[in-house]
């Protein structure tokens, strides 16, 4: 089984991306992914950005996430 983390960018510089993960930030690779931009969600696996998610998508994260605690 597979666990990805849900992560809003913060900044994009050569191939890497600063996400912020519910307030965690960490660099992340962001070579498989084109146009990825500041603000943009993505989904993250192993130190890898893998995805674009919608806002939609990180929302429902979210509530999970809490439901969780």
């Amino acid at each position: 089984m597979c666990v990805g983390l849900a992560a809003k960018v913060v900044s994009v510089k050569d191939g890497t991306a600063l996400i912020d993960a519910t307030g965690a930030r960490r660099e992340v690779s962001s070579a498989l992914l084109d146009d990825l931009y500041p603000g943009d969600y993505v989904m993250v696996h192993a130190g890898v950005a893998i995805a674009k998610i919608t806002d939609t998508d990180e929302n429902e994260t979210d509530k999970l996430m809490e439901e969780l605690k």
